[in-house]
């Protein structure tokens, strides 16, 4: 089981229209651009556990942990290190039960700093909140303020992930007020995932 890093670029995957080794291919190169933290996250599953096995053999020779997005399942088949779980995505209590003691359990946040004490409180690893800015991916999500993270910062002690339309661009002011991680999709998949890792990845220099 690979350890929650600290602070850094915590990438999820694009893998829409893409073949696995395409997505496979994604994945290394965002690592090798210093990507700490991959996310799978599929919403048209395929080959999902075929997959998710190869990025979780990529992320172990990198000691890269891989969370799984909103499947608990999946995550307990393949041995992976973490589970995400948004609104919608089943209990905390049931990732903690079937998942392994030193799993990584992410909770989505959104707006809510009730929600997130409650998250820490019942055993998560890291809570995420956003979005941000406009997003491709969420292009419905609720906005989440800036001040939240600093809130978030004062009364949290787990790590903090900031997401929804991060680029490096607009993503320092959200490190200056608390973000641990910046989580980004097409920010990291959309072109040379490799350059653009290390683009994000200067910011936590």
């Amino acid at each position: 089981m690979t350890v929650f890093p600290k602070k850094g670029l915590y990438a999820i995957t694009q893998p829409e229209n893409k073949s696995l080794l395409q997505v496979t291919e994604e994945v290394t190169a965002a690592i090798k651009g210093g990507a700490v933290v991959i996310q799978y996250r599929d919403k048209h599953r395929v080959d999902d556990e075929k997959l998710a096995i190869k990025l979780l053999k990529i992320c172990r020779s990198y000691d890269v942990p891989l969370i799984i997005n909103d499947d608990v399942d999946l995550a307990a088949r393949i041995g992976a290190d973490g589970v995400h779980l948004g609104r919608d995505d089943g209990q905390l209590s049931d990732a903690l039960q079937n998942l392994t003691q030193n799993a990584i359990i992410g909770v989505s946040c959104y707006n809510d700093m009730q929600r997130a004490i409650t998250a820490q409180n019942n055993g998560a690893t890291y809570v995420a909140f956003g979005r941000f800015f406009p997003s491709a991916s969420k292009p419905l999500a609720p906005l989440a303020h800036i001040n939240t993270l600093r809130l978030a910062k004062q009364q949290l002690h787990i790590p903090i992930v900031a997401i929804g339309g991060i680029s490096p661009k607009n993503s320092a002011p959200l490190i200056a007020a608390g973000a641990d991680f910046l989580a980004a999709i097409d920010g990291v998949f959309a072109d040379n995932p490799e350059q653009s890792a290390r683009n994000y990845q200067k910011l936590f220099e």
